[in-house]
């Protein structure tokens, strides 16, 4: 039991240390990680404890999100939503929603909010509205999407290598429930957000101005990245019968 005291009591000490960032948020996660060792669990026991099948799988998404934005996809994707959204706040709010919770499913989705946060403010700045409830439905879409898959949240893929679950079986559960709360979501943005929606100046935006093609500044590289993700995401789903 004294055991179980201390490890919480250093968790929530790291946590607030986090929080606080008085010291930089890895430091903070690093001592937390030495002081389990040092007073709670071995070395060893710890070392054994390592989900490298969790490490490598993180590993690997990020690599190919952090490929990606080197090629400006989200940068396109952005200004594609504002086309197809016509300038309406409300509707480049729900496309830009969609896309956080799709691509939140397919990579992890704290990876997918940082790359995706920079874009918004851009959106929010053509749309000349506030960023804050464009912001908001992102981080929620991006729950929403990431709960769907084993990949999408780093939980996930803990649960899914210590039960055994494959892709298809996980999404197969979670796909559905996070496809329902989506919708219902959606369904209460409006009124949520009418008020941050409205735009604050009344001058004509121009939609045909937004030049998107420039922004891809790689095409060879989005083409390879586009390949081996589409690889990634037929393996996932092939897993089953391999494995």
């Amino acid at each position: 039991m004294t055991l179980i005291w201390l490890a919480g009591s250093i968790f929530l000490l790291t946590y607030a240390l986090i929080v606080s960032e008085k010291i930089h948020r890895t430091i903070s996660a690093l001592l937390g990680g030495l002081a389990m060792i040092l007073f709670v669990i071995p070395q060893e026991n710890a070392f054994h404890s390592i989900d490298w099948n969790v490490i490598f799988l993180l590993a690997g998404m990020m690599v190919i999100a952090n490929v990606l934005k080197e090629t400006g996809l989200f940068q396109w994707i952005a200004i594609q939503a504002v086309r197809l959204g016509k300038g309406d706040p409300f509707r480049v709010l729900v496309i830009l929603s969609l896309i956080t919770a799709i691509t939140s499913a397919l990579l992890d989705n704290v990876t997918i909010v940082v790359l995706i946060a920079p874009v918004t403010l851009f959106v929010a700045a053509t749309l000349r509205v506030s960023p804050v409830p464009f912001l908001i439905a992102e981080i929620l879409a991006s729950n929403l999407g990431g709960m769907a898959t084993l990949v999408g949240d780093p939980p996930n893929i803990l649960i899914g290598s210590a039960s055994g679950l494959d892709f298809v079986t996980f999404a197969a559960n979670m796909g559905p429930i996070s496809v329902i709360t989506m919708i219902v979501f959606i369904g209460m943005a409006r009124p949520l957000f009418k008020k941050d929606l409205t735009v604050l100046d009344k001058g004509n935006i121009d939609i045909a101005e937004l030049d998107a093609s420039a922004l891809i500044t790689d095409p060879v590289l989005l083409r390879k990245s586009l390949i081996v993700m589409s690889g990634v995401i037929i393996g996932f789903f092939a897993s089953p019968l391999i494995l």
